[in-house]
């Protein structure tokens, strides 16, 4: 049964939320066909896939959080341990077949021989171990009449070995497995239907053939000397390699190898079966992608986080330097580049948060056609006249839920790709239409769950995307171009981008033949009515009411409170949200506005929030973040249009998001936040 590695670095338990993040997504365990469980280091339960509910009778939750010694049999506990204790010493992807009389317990009591591959996953929250099950009961079976029909062989006469050899044809052909024999020359001599299923090939059109047609032209010795150990009687049990099949794909299969004797106990030639397990090698790449960009994300995200506020302090510092500068002060200039420069270094940081999927979202229903049409009219002049343009609008297209900037965004990134791709000129297709994924393709491509899309499609008549470099063209930074000619984050934007709506992007490309990027995004039913997103008044950024301030960044603190005051207003400051409760009580007089950050030590600004709105009802208040946090977004505590700011921002914008909110008409206290907390609550 499957075993459970022993690394002191992985925790000892972990909810089954988590492990659908951190170990497979459903869709990709669904598409296996054998019982797949994942356990941690203590042998618990943390994921199965529907196929194990179907072999061992239990429900997902009653397994989920449970020992995997309850789908061993008692008599074989002491044997699962032994196993379990190899792979901790070993974890390497290994196979236990039917010679290990491995078994399995249903729920009902039953036991049933099993075929386990095992598979150390290494994530950021440690190590695991996959264990892909099969019932092998019709192969205990299908040995067990194979011995008893050779028994029956050499008993019976020859005039009888007609019939019995058409009965083991059938039992052999009855294998998904495919089985084979060759002689020591490694000629082909037998071929049953698990290897024309697998490999592609007719028994016509391989027998007499010899087994090389089936191996890759960069594993040459594989063969030679495969022969040349069953020459000496040898075994080769459960050998990873690699096939062809006719069609020209190659398979990643486990194969055995075994040596086949006459009367006389010579050795003649050799059996072979082999089980293709392309899928699963599949499915543990993807995942393992997938944790690598997880991983990307979050610590790009944080960066550009910490950037963000860095940025701040320079760009206000900077705008209070060139505000105390006379106009002909030759200074400005100097002043005016560092304002410039930290402008741009701000776009950086918003590329890397989109990345990381913490880029704030203006969310609407949108027409993909009618976004991407107001677009195309900028994309000639960003790709240049020698490159062909084509809008291919699709029919009867359905809704989206994103942001109109980010659709923008993806759009301009993929198409100043594309123009890279074509130095000479080219052609630009840009297509959109209305697609179904159903759980058949799924199964065969594992890259999009099954449902209703929005697919927009980006292909150009470049260069192509040579294949070392494919899986990488997503992380952030990673570039072909030239020192200086790009950031290596055009791409990585795109990602963060589609991931953070719920989407997928692919991309196929082939050298001189261009590429295709495929993004898909959830198709949404529209609303009746759309809410117009609020945009920020012009109005003047100086007033005279007290204001408090709340930043645990003490850099950016000083530098918002320096331009506020200068601006007419009292500020009052701490540096985080127990700081700022004391100060407001410490306080007599009126505080009009609380501008605090989101995320702070001892006391973040929602909290903050909740706590003052029954000490200072009118007071408004405006939330600031470098990022869009999960607890601002899941608990609906900030009205993100109109009540948030987004780090790094200049001072005049700090100033007229202040004055907004000071002048609104309708009232937007705290008490009004906070009743609105209490409901989403």
């Amino acid at each position: 049964m499957p075993a459970s590695s022993d690394h002191s670095e992985l925790a000892p338990s972990l909810s089954a939320k988590i492990m659908a993040n951190a170990l497979l997504s459903a869709d990709l365990l669904e598409a296996l066909p054998d019982a797949v469980i994942a356990v941690d280091r203590e042998g618990t339960i943390v994921q199965v896939n529907s196929q194990t509910q179907a072999l061992f009778g239990y429900d997902r939750d009653e397994l989920i959080g449970q020992k995997v010694e309850m789908l061993v049999p008692e008599s074989f506990r002491q044997q699962h341990h032994h196993h379990r204790d190899n792979f901790a010493r070993t974890p390497k992807t290994r196979r236990m077949g039917a010679d290990l009389d491995l078994y399995g317990r249903c729920r009902n009591g039953s036991e049933f021989p099993v075929e386990i591959s095992l598979s150390p996953i290494l994530t950021d929250r440690g190590p695991f171990v996959l264990s892909a099950i099969r019932d092998i009961s019709d192969r205990k079976r299908i040995a067990g009449e194979l011995r008893r029909a050779n028994e029956e062989l050499h008993r019976r006469t020859t005039e009888q070995l007609g019939e019995y050899r058409s009965r083991l044809a059938l039992i052999i052909d009855s294998s998904e497995d495919a089985i084979l024999s060759k002689d020591l020359n490694g000629t082909i001599t037998s071929w049953n239907k698990g290897a024309e299923r697998i490999y592609g090939y007719t028994p016509e059109e391989v027998v007499g053939k010899h087994i090389a047609l089936l191996i890759p032209a960069d594993r040459p010795d594989e063969i030679p000397q495969i022969l040349r150990k069953i020459a000496r009687g040898e075994r080769i049990d459960h050998h990873e390699s690699v096939r062809v099949a006719k069609d020209g794909r190659r398979l990643d299969v486990f194969v055995s190898v075994s040596p086949l004797r006459n009367a006389a106990g010579d050795v003649v030639g050799a059996s072979v079966i082999a089980r293709d397990v392309t899928a699963q090698k599949r499915a543990e790449a993807q995942l393992r992608q997938s944790q690598k960009m997880e991983a990307i994300g979050r610590l790009a995200g944080g960066v550009a986080h910490d950037f963000n506020n860095l940025l701040l302090v320079i760009s206000a510092y900077a705008e209070l330097m060139l505000d105390s500068l006379g106009e002909t002060d030759p200074l400005r200039r100097n002043v005016a580049e560092i304002i410039g420069a930290s402008r741009r270094a701000a776009d950086l940081t918003r590329q890397l948060l989109a990345f990381g999927r913490k880029q704030m979202q203006s969310l609407q229903i949108l027409d993909l056609n009618a976004v991407i049409g107001e677009i195309t009219g900028m994309l000639p002049r960003l790709i240049g006249e020698d490159i062909e343009l084509e809008f291919v609008r699709g029919q009867d297209l359905g809704k989206v839920k994103a942001d109109p900037m980010q659709i923008e965004q993806v759009l301009m990134n993929l198409a100043a790709n594309a123009r890279d791709a074509m130095p000479s000129g080219g052609r630009l297709t840009i297509e959109t239409s209305t697609v179904r994924v159903e759980e058949s393709y799924v199964q065969r491509h594992a890259i999009v769950p099954s449902g209703d899309y929005v697919l927009l499609t980006v292909t150009d008549s470049g260069q192509g995307i040579a294949p070392e470099h494919l899986a990488h063209i997503f992380e952030p930074f990673y570039t072909t171009k030239e020192a200086g000619k790009g950031t290596g984050l055009g791409l990585a934007t795109v990602y963060g981008i589609v991931k953070q709506n719920g989407g997928f992007v692919w991309v196929y490309s082939e050298l001189g033949l261009g590429t295709t990027f495929k993004v898909y995004l959830p198709q949404v039913q529209p609303l009746t009515t759309q809410v117009p997103i609020a945009k920020l008044a012009e109005r003047s950024p100086r007033g005279s009411e007290t204001l408090l301030l709340v930043e645990d960044e003490i850099s950016v603190r000083l530098a918002s409170s320096q331009f506020l005051t200068r601006n007419g207003y009292s500020v009052l400051e701490a540096g985080n949200g127990e700081e700022a409760l004391r100060l407001s009580r410490a306080h007599a007089g009126t505080i009009e506005l609380m501008i605090t950050d989101v995320v702070m030590p001892k006391m973040g600004g929602p909290a903050l929030a909740e706590w003052l709105a029954d000490e200072r009802p009118n007071m408004k208040v405006l939330f600031v973040s470098g990022y869009a946090e999960n607890t601002v977004l899941r608990h609906g505590r900030v009205d993100v249009a109109s009540r948030f700011l987004q780090k790094p921002f200049s001072g005049k914008m700090l100033a007229r998001k202040v004055r907004e909110i000071l002048e609104e008409s309708e009232t937007r206290s705290l008490e009004t936040i906070s009743r609105g907390l209490r409901k989403a609550d």
